[in-house]
């Protein structure tokens, strides 16, 4: 029996790397298996360039290779997380495939050109989705300075991560009002059927 693989989904300032830090701790605290996949993946080499590409804006690419850079990143670990999974251990992915799709697309790419190269890559079980009902949150103030942290663009992405609200894994959280212990809660009932693995192969984008 395999681990699960659970995708945390979002926009910036939605709380996608505070919600996948509690659930790591809620699976320490089960002694469950688990571990966590950060992407873009920094500490490869070809991560190595993203961080060069997303900090220091002098560092010039065309749209169509900063794509190809990140779906690479994906690919270069992907035998990691299948070995992981495998093994049953829960993996979970703060970002994945459908950030690059919709950050990529959102700069005017075709959308089906971007999720090209990500065919063959494995879908999530879950990808739980955070996302605000008011617009005008999506776009709050507090951006940092990475290179897609610009209000403007954001709400670009929000409306093509839309294209994916069709697929039988997403499951869309809004996290308007909600406290950070409340937002917990719901990813957990969502994620807990999960716990004790799962016998299907994983499918693939």
């Amino acid at each position: 029996m395999r681990g699960a693989l659970i995708a945390i989904e979002g926009l910036d300032r939605t709380g996608k790397t505070t919600q996948t830090e509690r659930l790591l701790v809620k699976l320490k605290e089960l002694n469950i298996k688990h571990k966590l996949v950060k992407f873009p993946k920094r500490d490869t080499q070809i991560g190595n360039l993203i961080n060069t590409y997303l900090t220091e804006k002098s560092f010039q690419l065309s749209d169509q290779a900063a794509h190809l850079l990140f779906s690479a990143n994906r690919w270069e670990i992907i035998d990691e997380i299948k070995k992981e999974l495998q093994g049953g251990t829960v993996v979970i992915l703060d970002r994945y495939v459908y950030s690059g799709v919709a950050y990529s697309a959102a700069k005017g790419l075709d959308f089906q050109w971007c999720l090209n190269p990500d065919v063959g890559l494995p879908k999530p079980d879950l990808t739980v989705f955070l996302q605000f009902k008011q617009s005008e949150n999506a776009s709050r103030t507090g951006f940092g300075d990475e290179r897609y942290e610009v209000a403007e663009f954001q709400e670009k992405v929000k409306l093509l991560f839309e294209n994916f609200s069709t697929n039988s894994e997403w499951s869309p959280l809004y996290v308007d009002g909600l406290t950070i212990d409340q937002v917990h809660e719901e990813i957990w009932s969502l994620f807990k059927q999960y716990l004790e693995g799962l016998d299907e192969d994983l499918q693939v984008f």
